[in-house]
């Protein structure tokens, strides 16, 4: 299982972008599908256990909420682990934990007790697989890495189609407990998706392995000398308050309006429907020449777009007006999900990513936390889904004109970025002069003063971010 050096790549491996790199990506489409789908298509259960024990819409509330703050709040004992472990072997043990928690929740005797089985020890679980799902992904792509993660995250919403459906239906059958414990055992399948995740090796020109990197830190805490990251973490901060909220209380929304409890989860159905080909086709747009070096204003646009979504969507009277609430929801979350990461590998890059995904999604946990149970204490005191909707919307909206004014007016221009004039003088300094005759002597020693690069990646300012 190594230290260190074994999660952190070696330098002289150059991104596949293919071959096994495939079984990868279908590998984080179904982690990131549990990740993501499974707080959401938990939801379908809160009547049930509202009538179990007793309690009212926040206090349900908050077993998404506890799931998604241990996804997020997670991420730097991750980064830490991945650092240390390697990434196979924490998914590994993170796949045994999300089964463990659901399969314990099945057995308990109060809301506290699912909050700890379901909440913590799920969570931790789906975290421990998630987070180094996405930095294996990242190492394996490049070139074509905003289309992987397009559909990498276009898992989500396949899982959302399938487990909230499928969440119904064992609930009909078998009861909370019941489905509690089967979806415990498909949880198990994270093992699976860990057994893929095959770790890059470097090689020398002769066919051997290279040498091994040095260790680095376990947490790198750099990143918060970029501005642009700064920026980035307090925008997303600030957009997940309200971007799981509506997910977790459409359902509960539609059942408030007398429409029957299938029917009602079928929202979910069709909001995840929308979303799976959202997702993929975000990522193709985002990969395009012209398109690319202005994915941090798409994302910002896609914020723009769910917040008002929001907005519109509180205005809903009936079924109806559910179902295009769902559609167009579906369109501009997806597009959220699919550029997010892509925008922040783009900010930090390669080397620092396993840190910064971690650091990011600790920011995040604070306001996750507070998200859903917060639209549960405005549903329990007015009663009044349409206020929980609107507070959603102008969280979101507000998140997406901080990302956008941010870069508009404080980051003009990236610090380590070089001036056109300046990179013009560079290249006349390395051209060579024409007629000028160049003395064997200072060949010779020139040379042996370079360092020897065999198997290592040069940076320069193009192949930095």
């Amino acid at each position: 299982m190594g230290g260190a050096v074994v999660d952190e790549g070696p330098t002289g491996v150059k991104a596949p972008d293919g071959g096994w790199g495939w079984a990868v990506l279908f590998g984080c489409f179904v982690i990131t599908g549990f990740s993501y789908a499974f707080p959401k298509a938990v939801s379908v259960f809160f009547k049930e256990l509202m009538h179990e024990f007793g309690i009212g819409y926040s206090d349900t509330a908050w077993i998404s909420s506890i799931l998604l703050a241990m996804l997020y709040g997670t991420g730097p004992l991750c980064s830490v682990c991945v650092n240390r472990f390697g990434c196979r072997p924490v998914m590994l043990v993170g796949g045994l934990f999300a089964s463990l928690g659901m399969v314990a929740a099945s057995f308990c005797r109060s809301i506290i007790e699912v909050y700890l089985t379901t909440g913590v020890i799920t969570g931790l679980g789906l975290a421990l697989n998630f987070q180094p799902s996405l930095i294996m992904l990242n190492r394996y792509f490049s070139k074509r890495r905003p289309m992987a993660n397009g559909l990498a995250a276009a898992g989500s919403p396949v899982f959302l189609c399938a487990l909230s459906p499928l969440g119904q239906l064992l609930q009909d059958h078998y009861g909370w407990r019941g489905g509690f414990l089967i979806l415990g055992g498909l949880l198990l399948n994270c093992c699976v998706c860990a057994a893929l995740m095959r770790p890059l090796v470097a090689s020398q020109p002769g066919g051997g392995p290279g040498p091994q990197r040095s260790s680095r830190r376990l947490l790198d805490l750099s990143v918060f000398r970029d501005r642009g990251f700064v920026l980035y973490a307090v925008a997303t901060s600030i957009m997940v308050l309200g971007l799981f909220v509506p997910p977790v209380f459409v359902v509960s929304y539609a059942k408030d309006m007398k429409v029957p409890d299938t029917k009602a989860a079928f929202l979910l159905t069709i909001l995840g429907f929308i979303d799976i080909f959202a997702r993929p086709a975000a990522g193709f747009l985002t990969g395009l020449k012209k398109v690319r070096p202005y994915s941090v204003y798409l994302f910002s646009f896609a914020m723009f777009f769910n917040g008002f979504t929001d907005l519109t969507g509180s205005t809903a009277s009936d079924y109806g007006g559910l179902v295009v609430f769902c559609i167009f929801f579906g369109i501009s979350y997806g597009m959220v999900g699919a550029l997010q990461f892509e925008v922040l590998m783009a900010i930090v890059g390669t080397s620092k990513f396993s840190s910064a995904i971690g650091l990011v999604l600790l920011l995040e946990a604070v306001a996750v936390l507070i998200g859903p149970p917060s639209g549960g204490k405005l549903l329990d005191a007015t009663h009044v889904y349409k206020y929980v909707f609107i507070l959603a919307g102008a969280e979101v909206l507000t998140s997406s004109l901080v990302l956008l004014l941010g870069n508009c007016f404080c980051i003009r221009k990236r610090p380590g970025e070089p001036r056109p004039e300046a990179a013009a003088e560079e290249e006349k300094l390395h051209r060579p002069p024409a007629d000028s005759g160049v003395d064997s002597r200072e060949v010779e020693h020139f040379l042996k003063a370079e360092p020897e690069r065999n198997g290592e990646v040069v940076h320069t300012p193009e192949t930095s971010v």
